[in-house]
């Protein structure tokens, strides 16, 4: 089959483009407001864009029930700094109730029961029980073209000034094992998967 997005022609139910581009990595961002009120929600429109210096990139596209830009943006731009918490395995139900459209303002760590901890060198906590913690300064917010005018696409790029590594992930070699994580990542529709083994490939040349 052959369809064009933007004319929402598939002939499917649903669009299946997120089901394609996938597996992708869920960037559980967490922030604080201006008042110190934490913020913690997941976003599938996340990676890392960058090495040197590290940078990552997450988009709240869309709004939340009552209109208004996501905390999570209007956070980060207002203080400056970000989290990125892995998602796990084991912390898939928390994950996924920190997604719920809860009045701004709302602590939606509180309301998963996630205890959250200072960070280092950035102003936003981070969730306590995530194996891997990327503390990150603001860099800058892209906006993107969208076909809702009402309904803001942008890009917001952080650069990554400190990692937290949970000990069990390192091997006695002195590489992180991250099967032992069991990060998730989401897949098309309400689906998600796991990250539970992995295999080598050497370039050639």
């Amino acid at each position: 089959m052959f369809y064009e997005p933007r004319l929402n022609n598939s002939g499917l139910p649903i669009d299946p483009l997120k089901a394609l581009v996938v597996p992708r990595p869920i960037g559980w961002i967490s922030s604080v407001d201006g008042a110190g009120a934490v913020n913690l929600a997941p976003f599938s429109f996340f990676n890392l864009v960058a090495d040197a210096p590290p940078i990552v990139i997450f988009a709240p596209s869309g709004q939340k029930p009552g209109g208004g830009i996501k905390d999570s943006r209007r956070n980060v731009e207002a203080t400056g700094a970000f989290v990125v918490n892995l998602a796990t395995w084991d912390l898939r139900e928390a994950m996924n109730a920190t997604s719920a459209g809860l009045p701004a303002g709302t602590d939606e760590a509180a309301a998963a029961g996630l205890t959250m901890v200072p960070s280092r060198l950035v102003n936003a906590p981070r969730v306590a029980l995530s194996p891997v913690a990327l503390e990150c300064r603001y860099l800058q917010t892209v906006s993107l073209p969208s076909l809702d005018p009402a309904e803001p696409n942008d890009v917001i790029f952080g650069d990554v000034v400190g990692i937290h590594i949970d000990d069990r992930l390192i091997t006695p070699e002195g590489r992180v094992d991250i099967t032992i994580a069991k990060p998730i990542a989401r897949l098309g529709y309400s689906l998600y998967t796991t990250v539970s083994e992995t295999f080598a490939m050497k370039r050639p040349g």
